[in-house]
């Protein structure tokens, strides 16, 4: 079993792939997390045998790697923030959409309740998912 501490593996390009077409489909001003993304691919062969954030963390090897030509600001954190070190570039889309905010200035997070995005209720925010921080 592969766990969240355990080193992560160059993902396949089928998973590659995979976590880029989940993104295509989120609308503007909504998002989802590394976890809510790993969560709808269970069973690929990259997450066999995975636990904990083991998955979430993969999604974010792939948007690291690959995500530059995707809506990267659309994947985010499980505490509501953006992609670390992207904070600034993120805003600009986020205002630029109108997805629900807390906070101002270098301190806001996105609001999970009103911009997850669950591609099976398209229409309405999902509810939120139990994801380990670590």
């Amino acid at each position: 079993m592969r766990g969240p501490t355990d080193p992560i593996e160059d993902p396949t390009p089928e998973f590659v792939d995979a976590v880029l077409a989940i993104v295509a489909t989120i609308p503007p001003a909504r998002v989802m997390t590394y976890g809510d993304i790993a969560s709808r691919l269970t069973g690929m062969p990259d997450l066999d045998g995975a636990t904990g954030s083991y998955g979430a963390r993969l999604v974010g090897q792939v948007m690291s790697r690959h995500g530059h030509a995707s809506a990267w600001w659309k994947v985010i954190r499980s505490t509501g923030h953006p992609p670390k070190g992207y904070e600034s570039r993120a805003l600009i889309h986020y205002e630029a959409e109108g997805t629900p905010l807390v906070g101002t200035g270098e301190t806001y997070r996105i609001d999970l309740r009103q911009a997850r995005f669950d591609p099976d209720q398209p229409d309405q925010p999902a509810e939120p998912v139990q994801e380990s921080l670590f």
